[in-house]
């Protein structure tokens, strides 16, 4: 094997190898209000983390039964073979358990739909459908700007007569 030939296998100061491992990957996206969530689902081992921290962790631990929900509603089974990690920003506690929760289920169908078969992921679908639309769906309702005049989007300062 000649210089060239080395240099050009090497990639980063690693010498990369003939085949390459294929990695069974899917990213999808949540969103709340102005939370916004992005799930990146792989094989693994069965592990959920939300900004670095495990789902157990998750506060407030009010909402936390929220994000147990797909993992209750599809069965622990599917979710044994499957790290899922979630980065999340904007928004409130709440919005933001929400936009993880749609991500989750997202990530889910569509790596069912990639990996797996259809009829799984149909099946995956109707099962999350049944249980809370807003879970793959989401919710298109935003906030009304301020306009002038007021002191919010309907409210208008009170007249007086006197």
């Amino acid at each position: 094997m000649c210089i060239r030939d080395r240099y050009q296998r090497r990639v980063h100061g690693i010498l990369m190898s003939n085949k390459a491992k294929v990695v069974k990957r899917i990213k999808t996206f949540g969103k709340k209000k102005n939370a916004l969530a992005v799930a990146t689902i792989e094989e693994g081992h069965g592990n959920i983390r939300v900004n670095g921290t495990p789902i157990q962790l998750v506060e407030p631990a009010g909402l936390r039964t929220k994000l147990y929900e797909p993992v209750l509603i599809l069965g622990g089974e599917r979710f044994k073979n499957l790290n899922i990690r979630v980065k999340v920003r904007g928004g409130g506690q709440t919005a933001q358990i929400y936009a993880i929760r749609q991500a989750i289920c997202k990530g889910i169908v569509a790596f069912n739909q990639k990996y797996v078969d259809e009829e799984t992921k149909r099946n995956i679908k109707e099962l999350i459908l049944q249980y809370d639309r807003t879970m793959l769906v989401a919710d298109s309702r935003r906030c009304e700007p301020k306009k002038y005049g007021g002191h919010g989007a309907r409210a208008r300062r009170q007249k007086s007569y006197r």
